[in-house]
């Protein structure tokens, strides 16, 4: 049997959805995996993944490409396809790939409701699937699975990304820190980068050492964060995205907002701290029980429009005081830790 999983972007959805790949191999599932360029170094050599097919992003959209996808996928001749995204692109990636079943959310769970129409198959969530990775093992029950509470995150063999990271890190004398995220998709959903100056401050008061991670086209978010922090935070050196994934995995904590590095922490079970503002932790948070959340809640919320003029600037309210008391929290109830008295 094979299914094909339609999570196209962004990174942290695609996270999201690799426990359905996880089950479907225990299950003994062959999965095919159509995604846009962005998440594709996650699902490329993935365990649990037998096969990517690449599909141009939205924004740089070109039809040989998509065509070419698309005979790739109707060459696999897969039984069942799955969309996890429950857009309208989403659906119909499902509908022409060939698959003879298409199963997604039904209208209520979906975020482009009547795309639901392109569907054969549709899924109403437990009131159980409360976040965001239950909501995705949702789709397997149509397969006859039933996977709530599955948090297996197969990711590609750390390889010659480790090794970069190892090299890169014995020369800069990196090690014990912690990593401040200052990145992201959603601008709405950021904290401002002067606060994670100002929380590395506070850190550096506790002897403790702050990593400023930062991906494509966001080194002066970076610049302006080290600024800040006063010669407290050093900025972290150019990562691919596994490469990232292997300076997460060696960091004591990441402090982030709700965005791909975050997630990808929690993935690999490092400690986090996460700062939210207009999505709902509960849905997309970290799951981890020790893992803490720093939050100011809008009017709006939950709410997942990219520009939004009442949860605009929320984030901002959020002081470094309450990030540091959760970090200090956080670290002193690691199993085995010492308190750490911030």
């Amino acid at each position: 049997m094979r299914a094909l999983i339609v999570r196209l972007s962004s990174i942290g959805d695609v996270v999201h959805t690799l426990p359905v790949a996880a089950v479907l191999k225990a299950q003994g599932w062959k999965t095919t995996w159509v995604v846009e360029p962005s998440s594709l170094p996650i699902l490329a050599s993935n365990p649990a993944v037998d096969r990517t097919a690449l599909a141009p992003s939205a924004r740089a959209f070109r039809l040989g490409v998509a065509a070419a996808a698309l005979r790739e996928l109707r060459a696999d001749s897969c039984d069942v396809a799955l969309d996890g995204q429950g857009l309208w692109k989403s659906a119909v990636w499902a509908r022409l790939s060939g698959a003879r079943r298409i199963v997604g959310y039904a209208r209520a769970w979906r975020r482009e409701p009547a795309s639901a129409i392109l569907l054969s198959e549709t899924v109403s969530l437990p009131r159980e699937a409360v976040h965001v990775v239950d909501k995705n093992l949702g789709l397997l029950r149509p397969l006859g699975i039933s996977a709530l509470g599955t948090r297996d995150f197969p990711l590609p063999p750390a390889g010659e990304a480790a090794r970069a990271v190892e090299r890169r890190m014995l020369a800069a004398g990196l090690e014990g820190y912690l990593v401040l995220n200052v990145g992201g998709g959603w601008t709405s959903k950021l904290w401002p980068p002067e606060r994670f100056g100002e929380v590395a401050l506070g850190l550096r008061r506790r002897g403790l050492k702050a990593l400023v991670t930062w991906g494509p086209g966001e080194e002066s978010l970076a610049r302006r964060a080290v600024d800040a922090s006063k010669g407290s935070a050093e900025k972290c050196f150019p990562t691919t995205l596994l490469e990232l994934v292997e300076v997460l995995r060696r960091a004591r904590l990441v402090v982030s907002a709700d965005t791909g590095p975050l997630h990808l922490a929690c993935a690999v079970g490092v400690p986090v701290v996460g700062l939210y503002g207009p999505t709902d932790p509960s849905r997309n948070g970290p799951f981890a029980p020790l893992d803490r959340v720093v939050r100011r809640t809008p009017s709006c919320a939950p709410c997942h429009r990219r520009f939004c003029p009442v949860h605009d600037g929320i984030m901002r309210t959020i002081p470094p005081e309450d990030v540091l008391a959760a970090v200090g929290a956080r670290l002193g109830e690691e199993p085995g830790g010492q308190s750490l008295a911030l």
